[in-house]
């Protein structure tokens, strides 16, 4: 490998039900996380990490983890609108919803 290339280390990590792939300076909206604005989040549940080879996990790889800072904590998404109706009853039915988010920035992946 030469010095000049620049190696692209991902990971895969699960939280709140969800998975996510990221590298380092990525800006993730995940589910809601009970912390304040600027601390620091490790994620343990990384399921696997790529760069030169790829570490895939059996259900999650040993001692990687993915750490992250929290750069905005209980934030409201944007608003979706569902909309029920029912043809020649009179029956409609607007609903609007918006879901609470953490939005993190990734410092480090740890393999």
């Amino acid at each position: 490998m030469k010095e000049s290339e620049v190696l692209f280390v991902f990971a895969v990590f699960e939280t709140g039900g969800k998975q996510y792939k990221v590298s380092e300076g990525d800006i993730v909206k995940i589910e809601r996380l009970a912390v304040k604005d600027g601390e620091t989040v490790t994620f343990t549940k990384v399921l696997a990490v790529g760069g030169e080879t790829l570490s895939v996990g059996a259900p999650y790889v040993d001692g990687a983890s993915v750490k992250a800072e929290v750069l905005a904590a209980e934030q409201k998404d944007r608003k979706i609108y569902v909309f029920k109706y029912k043809a020649k009853k009179n029956e409609k039915k607007k609903i609007g919803h918006r879901q609470i988010f953490t939005k993190i920035k990734i410092t480090s992946i740890i393999a």
